[in-house]
């Protein structure tokens, strides 16, 4: 079973993976945590993870999955934080910035950082599909490690 942690992308993943016929034999459910707020109060993200390293962090990242396996009945979860724009960059955290965790319940978290080019659209986009294909790796016995 698959569950999902999402922010910048606000439910895209879940929706991608929902439009599979059958998605409900191997997909238990999705949190959509937007706020930080829902990041704490959902996921059990730290207050202090969130202060001292932000939303939008690989720490945070790897806390919404952990967060996300520990409240569902999954066996796999993928997060993904990230600054889709067009507001709210920075100079070390700059528009396209997205931090992604995917975990086995009881493994290991792998973690990646990207930054993506485009607008909006397509940086939720090509979240999606990092996402996605880290699944795939992991399923494979790999670490993601998308090129």
């Amino acid at each position: 079973m698959l569950v999902t942690a999402e922010s910048c992308t606000g439910g895209w993943l879940g929706q991608a993976v929902t439009a599979i016929s059958g998605s409900s034999s191997w997909y238990d459910r999705g949190f959509i945590t937007y706020s930080n707020a829902a990041k704490c109060e959902m996921l059990g993200v730290q207050s202090t993870t969130l202060e001292h390293y932000g939303a939008v962090s690989p720490q945070t990242a790897r806390e919404m999955v952990l967060g996300a396996l520990n409240r569902s009945h999954a066996q796999i979860g993928v997060s993904i934080t990230g600054i889709a724009g067009p507001e709210g960059g920075t100079a070390t955290k700059p528009v396209g910035t997205v931090c992604f965790a995917w975990a086995m319940k009881q493994g290991n978290v792998h973690q990646l950082t990207r930054l993506f080019p485009g607008d909006r659209d397509e940086i939720r986009s090509l979240a999606v599909a990092t996402a996605l294909q880290g699944i795939l790796e992991i399923l494979n016995d790999a670490t993601p490690s998308i090129a």
